[in-house]
């Protein structure tokens, strides 16, 4: 299942040849990369994307991995959960909250390790539509789940701060599986708890 993959990679923000790229990079902008104000600017952004993505770097699926019997199984949720991810498109943020909910067949997780996943994935060069599905898949392929309903609210800076500049609109996806899909009840249960209905 590729969508619950880890990838690999990682951002060096000491390596010369990245440094060399971002001063060019901003020379390329029309400004001098050794004026007083840009000097550290390439070492600061490399260090920056080093952070934004450490989603490339981090297993989700060792995160979710921590669970236990419990022998519950009605539904569960994390409302709520902020994040920040980058468009892929555009390299711009958006950013937002992801609602998750499953209905254990007796295995559950810590809450904690709910938000660490929507994280790690929202940590890498991101399409919302994929960040939906990837946290949906990998709970209920790890859980286990019967059912797995998550649906991710956000503000993206590619539509906000250029482009069309409408602030303040709010792209909605949404991904269900099992019992969230096959059953209307569950679903709108879901919806409901989490406030979309």
């Amino acid at each position: 299942m590729t969508t619950v993959e880890s990838v690999t990679g990682r951002i060096d923000p000491a390596d010369e040849n990245l440094l060399g790229t971002l001063r060019t990079l901003i020379r390329q902008l029309g400004e001098d990369p050794d004026r007083e104000g840009l000097l550290e600017t390439p070492r600061r952004i490399a260090a920056m994307y080093a952070e934004l993505f450490d989603g490339l770097n981090r297993d989700p699926v060792s995160v979710l991995s921590v669970g236990f019997e419990e022998g519950h199984d009605e539904m569960v949720i994390l409302r709520s959960i902020p994040f920040y991810s980058m468009c892929e498109h555009h390299f711009l943020p958006f950013h937002g909250q992801a609602h998750v909910g499953y209905l254990p067949d007796g295995r559950i997780v810590g809450l904690s390790k709910i938000a660490r996943a929507v994280d790690i994935f929202a940590r890498r060069p991101q399409l919302q539509e994929r960040l939906t599905t990837q946290v949906a898949e990998c709970i209920e392929h790890v859980l286990g789940a019967k059912g797995v309903g998550v649906v991710i609210e956000a503000e993206h800076l590619c539509m906000t701060a250029r482009g069309v500049r409408k602030p303040g609109s709010i792209m909605v996806t949404s991904a269900m599986r099992g019992t969230f899909r096959a059953d209307a009840t569950t679903r709108q249960e879901f919806l409901r708890l989490i406030g979309q209905q």
